[in-house]
């Protein structure tokens, strides 16, 4: 499949230039058009979540001038991280085809395990964070009035 390919090879530049993981993705939109290509580049911009999947929605949206990707697929060199899964459900990408699976990417050191156990049990563990209720009245005002507002669900 072009689309992975060309994932794989943004990949293998920006992981040589020491921009990132070896991590890299692609969008095709409804019509089979490669719309987005991008790596992860988290060293490169000193940016945690500059994952190869949320640069590759970003750019998918700019192209594509929406918040909406749906019936787009996304390719990836590897399975998604919990991140990334959440980004691509916000975006409605209903299809993502993978190379590596997490264990494989756990292999060479990159873990988010972690991240699935914690979110299995219901976010409980303050040793991987703290998850705090507070000023919910307050918060729960500003919903109301966007919701008041008429504006956009997404």
């Amino acid at each position: 499949m072009k689309a992975m390919e060309l994932g794989i090879a943004r990949a293998r530049e920006t992981m040589n230039e020491n921009l990132g993981g070896p991590f890299g993705a692609a969008i095709v939109d409804a019509d089979g058009q490669v719309v987005a290509v991008a790596s992860n580049l988290v060293l490169g911009k000193h940016d945690p979540t500059a994952h190869a999947e949320i640069n590759a929605i970003r750019e998918a949206c700019r192209a594509l001038e929406t918040h909406d990707l749906s019936g787009c697929v996304l390719y990836a060199s590897s399975f998604p991280c919990p991140m990334c899964l959440g980004a691509i459900m916000w975006a409605n990408i209903k299809a993502v085809y993978y190379g590596c699976r997490p264990q494989d990417a756990a292999a060479i050191g990159f873990r988010d395990g972690f991240m699935y156990d914690f979110i299995r049990g219901n976010c409980q563990d303050a040793a991987v964070l703290r998850l705090e209720e507070m000023r919910r009245e307050d918060c729960l005002e500003l919903f109301k009035e966007y919701a008041a507002m008429d504006k956009q669900v997404y």
